[in-house]
């Protein structure tokens, strides 16, 4: 757990993030979250590759001396904001997620104030369960979904607008 105070902020994505994102190493089970390198995804365009989706769903979270923390894909859906998140690897397990969603979140329901919010989470995944949870994200679906190994089971996860209290 840090135990000094750490802000997040949510800014637009620049190519220099995309690159670093691109090449952060989770340990295992973790690595699934594992990104392509960043001269596939930017030779293919896909995700934050593609200059315009970078620009029209995808964040990067940031501290307070602008040092890349996370990221999260605003993915529009009919009626509902799907959020994809990923925190630098070095941070995760820190006891930061809470902030680290809270901003996120907000940056949501900024730009998106009359849809749903909604993730997806790997079943497996506790400790991102526990934190979603602890923003306000209740579990309201089981499915499986096709990964880079493989079908797997998967929650969805709904957030709670009424929980919406602003950190200060």
């Amino acid at each position: 757990m840090i135990s000094s105070p750490v802000t997040f902020h949510v800014v637009p994505m620049e190519i220099s993030h995309a690159e670093d994102i691109a090449a952060w190493n989770y340990k295992t089970p973790y690595n699934i979250y594992e990104w392509m390198p960043w001269s596939q995804m930017e030779a293919l365009g896909i995700e934050f590759g593609d200059p315009e989706l970078r620009r029209d769903q995808y964040v990067s979270v940031v501290n307070e001396q602008g040092i890349l923390c996370g990221f999260a894909q605003l993915f529009p859906m009919e009626g509902v904001v799907r959020l994809g998140i990923g925190m630098r690897p070095e941070l995760c397990g820190h006891g930061l997620g809470h902030i680290f969603m809270e901003a996120i979140v907000q940056a949501a329901l900024k730009r998106y104030p009359e849809r749903e919010i909604d993730l997806e989470v790997l079943t497996w995944n506790q400790r991102a369960i526990r934190t979603y949870q602890k923003c306000g994200f209740t579990i309201t679906d089981t499915y499986e979904r096709l990964t880079p190994t493989g079908n797997k089971p998967f929650y969805c996860m709904v957030y709670d607008k009424q929980h919406n209290v602003p950190l200060n």
